[in-house]
């Protein structure tokens, strides 16, 4: 039997679930905005406000099959409590916060699913997994930045032979006004797939708590608030990794930024429509490197691509990890 909170503290963890969806936006606004800042379409403080109103109204787009695969697909619903929750939260939290300050493109969403599994494990043991929902979860680590790779490829393939007899400026201004459309694509993309997390986390906690008729479901007022907290984030952007992801992998030109976001977005709307809560740094790095790549091997930065990729591989143990103290903390 789970402890019941005092109205005070499940407000007070909700309030913690809706600061790591800030934080997320924080952190993850880098992907919507680095290619149209690093190829001056948008003015910084333009290319977050258009980034966050996109994220704001993503729910209007897509279902809640993320929310439902974290929420009851990770651990076993059963063994969640207030305590698993704050340590999953706080671990997230505590990795973000690092690679935000250090300006690694890691990923919210992995950090948030790893500090679940770090809390759950350490409650209840290995057989507090749920391995379905973790198996695809891993399986996108690898898939979403390789499918981005490709249909980027695909895009700069298609762009190239479509734009053959336009002049070099002829095309740039184009392709200037057709990133806004990528851009604004690969924003609703990220908001319908991150914000669910929370919205995940919140209504497991809900349901934990017996707040929650007639099964487990995500209420209205949750949908709202993780996607107000996520814009708000957005706009407060996290220009550290505007930098790498924007210019230090490859240089883009705005016909690159497009099929780089485009790719990105595809990649997102499919894996949000399956449930798969995948990550959008993962995805639009894996873009970005196959736009680069498309023009030729050494115009990407391998040393930085690689380095991303160690990030990803550590985010998930190294999450797990600070949930997994932060559970013991509070027991």
């Amino acid at each position: 039997m789970h402890e019941i909170l005092s109205l005070p503290l499940l407000v007070g963890l909700i309030g913690v679930a809706l600061a790591f969806d800030f934080l997320n936006g924080l952190h993850d606004a880098a992907n919507s905005i680095a290619t149209v800042v690093s190829t001056r379409v948008l003015r910084p403080q333009y290319a977050v406000a258009w980034a966050a109103f996109f994220n704001f109204i993503a729910f209007l787009f897509f279902g809640l099959h993320v929310a439902e695969t974290v929420g009851k697909g990770i651990v076993d619903v059963h063994i969640v409590d207030a305590s698993v929750i704050f340590g999953a939260l706080m671990g997230a939290i505590v990795w973000n916060l690092a690679t935000w300050i250090l300006g690694i493109p890691s990923s919210s969403s992995h950090a948030l699913i790893g500090g679940l599994l770090g809390a759950g494990i350490t409650k209840a043991g290995v057989s507090a997994i749920e391995w379905g929902g973790v198996g695809k979860t891993a399986a996108a680590i690898v898939l979403s930045p390789t499918v981005g790779l490709i249909l980027a490829l695909v895009l700069v393939l298609i762009v190239s032979w479509t734009f053959l007899k336009f002049t070099p400026l002829g095309a740039d201004r184009v392709f200037r006004k057709l990133q806004l459309v990528s851009a604004s694509l690969y924003s609703l993309g990220h908001g319908g797939n991150d914000a669910q997390k929370t919205m995940g986390i919140i209504a497991v906690l809900l349901y934990s708590q017996g707040h929650m008729s007639g099964g487990f479901h995500v209420p209205i007022w949750v949908v709202l608030s993780c996607q107000t907290a996520m814009g708000l984030g957005t706009l407060f952007g996290g220009w550290r990794i505007v930098h790498t992801m924007g210019s230090k992998i490859t240089r883009l030109t705005p016909s690159q930024g497009f099929c780089a976001e485009t790719a990105g977005a595809l990649t997102l709307f499919g894996a949000t429509w399956l449930g798969v809560p995948v990550s959008t740094t993962h995805t639009i790095t894996g873009s970005i490197v196959g736009v680069g790549a498309a023009r030729r091997m050494s115009a990407v930065r391998w040393n930085v691509a690689s380095s991303i990729v160690v990030a990803w591989v550590v985010t998930l143990p190294a999450a797990a990890l600070f949930g997994a103290f932060f559970y013991w903390l509070v027991r």
